[in-house]
């Protein structure tokens, strides 16, 4: 259904009000009947997502329009109140075909921005598919690296309310309240120190003494509590919040974030509480630990990746969540957190060294126990792995929340 737009004249007449008035030409080779459901309509959509936000209405042609003849459309519609960047497609189009999809059919495209309750032409212009696929293709390179730190950005108070509302509610109405924010993670350490370190006798160097034993394990379950708790519950983070996922201006890809910065509480005051231990086992902290933000950044990184990966998946996977807990504890005790290292058989060591968690907790142990830097080799490494999964994790989540509403 080929179509040329004539002097298209788009204006606002109101704070949200567009008008929209040009020559329709049909340069299809056929007729275009209003009988057999062929108009002249309109969809809005969110630009940052792709979802459709309006489906507009349609204006029939007062009779049928030959090939080569050219009919007046003059439409009016209202932008969404919500603030945000949309991107209205104007076009003829027949009930029940979507000939839209045909790549080399053009449209007219108006770019809008809503602040305020007030709407901005940003641009007008007659486009086909294969050229926005062009255009998005080259933006999509330079988006994949910005787009999700932006939206963090963006959305900072949003995840600051969040994270404080799902910490209080999380233990809302029990007797700890939200120092079980602190006691859950304190009382798995202990359980686990009990029987590695007390029962098992597990030890780490020639020093045989349980204080060692606690510093280097308390060491290494510091990284790994934080990317678990995140990790657990990123399958069902969309299921639990279904009421936010059905809003289209909800920033959804904020709730895997949730998750991470919730994990990154429960870190710090084990960070505290390991730090006033250190000091009273040692009489010092050392001046290594100005290396800990080298590790916490691929740390935050590597683990918003798996949940945004995880949460898009979990919508799709209904099991994944009791298969995370077990795929969890197998990297638990692949990571040597409550064994040294040197137990590993040798044979698997070259493998499982490649293992982000494994890096993580060699490093907390460098900077906290050894007085040393991370190992540099590794760090950078960690760095890049974690900036991947960071980027391709919020690619797969993107890819796919359009569908969430859908399937919630």
């Amino acid at each position: 259904m080929n179509a040329e737009y004539g002097n298209p004249d788009v204006r606002l007449s109101g704070d949200l009000q567009v008008e929209a008035h040009f020559k329709l030409r049909n340069t299809s080779g056929d007729t275009w009947r209003p009988g057999e459901g062929f108009a002249a309509g309109f969809h809005i959509y969110d630009s940052e997502t792709g979802t459709l936000v309006v489906d507009g209405e349609r204006q029939p042609p007062p009779g049928d329009v030959a090939s080569g003849a050219a009919v007046p459309v003059d439409l009016r519609f209202a932008l969404p109140p919500e603030p945000g960047h949309y991107d209205v497609f104007i076009s003829p189009m027949r009930e029940n075909v979507c000939w839209f999809y045909t790549l080399g059919w053009p449209f007219l495209r108006v770019e809008a921005i809503v602040e305020d309750g007030r709407a901005r032409l940003e641009r007008v212009r007659v486009v086909t598919l294969r050229t926005i696929r062009r255009e998005n293709l080259l933006r999509a390179v330079g988006r994949a690296f910005t787009l999700p730190i932006s939206t963090i950005a963006r959305n900072r108070s949003l995840i600051r309310t969040m994270v404080r509302r799902d910490i209080l509610g999380r233990y809302r109405g029990s007797f700890g309240g939200v120092f079980w924010t602190i006691l859950n993670p304190l009382l798995l350490m202990l359980t686990y120190f009990f029987v590695f370190g007390v029962v098992l006798k597990a030890k780490f160097g020639a020093d045989p003494s349980k204080t060692r034993f606690a510093l280097y394990f308390l060491a290494g379950m510091l990284p790994w509590l934080a990317f678990s708790e995140a990790a657990g519950r990123a399958p069902t983070v969309m299921m639990e919040h279904r009421n936010f996922v059905k809003k289209l201006v909800f920033a959804v890809e904020t709730l895997p974030i949730n998750l991470v910065v919730s994990g990154l509480v429960t870190e710090v005051f084990g960070l505290l509480l390991f730090a006033i231990g250190l000091f009273l086992a040692r009489g010092a902290v050392p001046v290594s630990v100005v290396w800990l933000p080298a590790l916490i950044v691929p740390q935050v990184l590597f683990t918003a990746g798996v949940c945004w990966f995880l949460g898009a998946l979990g919508v799709f996977v209904r099991d994944l969540g009791q298969v995370i807990g077990f795929l969890l504890t197998l990297w638990f005790f692949l990571t040597p957190i409550c064994y040294p290292e040197a137990s590993l058989p040798a044979d698997a060591l070259a493998l499982l060294t490649k293992n982000p968690m494994y890096v993580l907790v060699r490093g907390y142990r460098a900077i906290f126990l050894e007085g040393q830097a991370p190992v540099w080799g590794s760090l950078w490494k960690l760095w890049i792995a974690s900036a991947a999964v960071f980027i391709l994790g919020y690619a797969w989540f993107y890819k796919l929340r359009r569908s969430f509403a859908d399937i919630i």
